[in-house]
């Protein structure tokens, strides 16, 4: 068993993911944080200011999915840049990108297109350079897994506070909330452009070229040492798959909870009960309880955590059967989402982090459509009925076969 798994001596535990990064692995577990925030500050709010400006509804359909098409359609563009240019000026893309889009937007008119396209653009830049970088410095400290979950933790509270936070400013106008989004990324890219030094990080040794990552010494008891073609095909599938299954919790979900409880209440518990959940859980579980085990592993437990969740919605028992969806699905949720990145970054040539990224990127940009457009014509073909729950739970279950051919484990 290597360093990275052995069972501490006893009387002393590990040292936190936190602890043991550097201040500019900080400043950018903040930028998580922080662009989170805004992103679900702006993102709700964006087709109420877009309606109230007298937009159209079916232009403000238009307008939200090419925010979408940007930010993840994008994501091999994305990748490709951080691998060729380097993570460090991808991130500063990113920020002067959503910097442009967010004024864009705030001046209307012909300019509101691109705007939200390049917000989009810049989200998908920051998010694949950001990524890159803190597994980057997590490798030095054989703790990839870790600063995934850490990095997913911050993301969270992201998802949680923004809206709220969004529903506090919007009073004072949607201007005030693209003036919080615009001061919050000049901070931090000026921060993370000038400031900030990538400490893993070594000086190009031509003008232009990236600066090198540490190389990354995988546990031999988490991954076999490459993915092959069978593997990188499986690990796409599955990241398509994953993103199929979680967009029912924004398109079949929120009509089937109301059509359980009585309520559109009901989807707002389940969003809160997941997000309390993930806050509290993920680390821990992922780090602490979990870390001894092969994403492979992880990947298809949570395949089939989520084949449990839709199951349990077979009975239509009400509230019991939604709380009950709810902590499976989480369960899912946490244990997919960094197992994928974990396999990308840690089978993934040297140099080519981006790209691998990327890719799961676009998986995300064709499973979510795919995933929503095919939930809700079964939900109004089906009319709800078992039919549809049967569907979805063998889909799951399929995937989580699907991941036992992925490599073993070298011993």
């Amino acid at each position: 068993m290597s360093a990275a798994t052995a069972t501490p001596p006893r009387g002393r535990s590990r040292p936190s993911t936190w602890s043991r990064t550097s201040a500019t692995g900080r400043a950018l577990l903040t930028t998580v944080l922080t662009t989170g925030v805004t992103t679900f500050m702006f993102l709700p709010l964006l087709a109420l200011h877009l309606s109230a400006t007298g937009t159209p509804v079916g232009r403000v359909g238009l307008l939200i999915g090419l925010l979408s098409l940007c930010g993840q359609g994008f994501s091999v563009v994305s990748g490709l840049l951080v691998d060729r240019v380097g993570a460090r000026t991808t991130t500063t893309a990113g920020f002067a990108c959503r910097i442009v889009g967010y004024l864009l937007i705030s001046a209307g008119g012909a300019a509101l297109v691109p705007g939200i396209a390049a917000v989009g653009i810049g989200g998908s830049l920051l998010v694949l350079s950001v990524k890159t970088r803190l597994v980057d410095e997590a490798a030095a400290h054989d703790d990839t897994r870790g600063m995934l979950a850490l990095r997913s933790t911050f993301g969270n509270v992201g998802v949680v506070l923004g809206p709220v936070l969004g529903a506090v400013a919007y009073p004072l106008g949607f201007d005030a909330v693209l003036a919080a989004a615009v001061l919050s990324h000049l901070v931090l890219g000026f921060h993370l452009t000038f400031l900030a030094k990538d400490e893993a990080a070594q000086e190009p040794a031509d003008l232009g070229r990236p600066p090198a990552a540490p190389e990354r010494k995988p546990d031999p008891g988490h991954i076999a040492t490459a993915p092959g073609r069978r593997g990188a095909v499986v690990l796409f599938f599955a990241a398509v798959a994953y993103w199929a299954l979680y967009s029912q919790l924004n398109a079949v979900i929120p009509l089937t909870a109301r059509a359980l409880t009585g309520t559109t209440v009901a989807i707002t518990v389940v969003f809160t009960l997941n997000g309390a959940l993930v806050l509290l859980f993920q680390y821990t579980l992922l780090r602490r309880f979990l870390g001894h085990l092969p994403p492979r592993t992880l990947l298809t437990a949570g395949f089939a955590a989520f084949a449990v969740a839709y199951l349990v919605l077979l009975p239509q028992a009400g509230w019991l059967s939604l709380l009950l969806f709810t902590v499976p699905a989480t369960l899912a949720e946490m244990l997919i989402g960094p197992s994928l990145d974990e396999l990308a970054v840690t089978t993934a040539p040297r140099r080519r982090t981006g790209r691998a990224l990327g890719l799961l990127g676009l998986a995300g940009a064709i499973g979510s459509p795919l995933g929503a457009g095919l939930g809700t014509y079964l939900l109004q073909s089906l009319h709800g009925g078992p039919g549809l729950w049967l569907t979805v739970t063998t889909a799951a279950a399929l995937a989580a076969a699907a991941c036992l051919l992925l490599p073993r484990p070298a011993r």
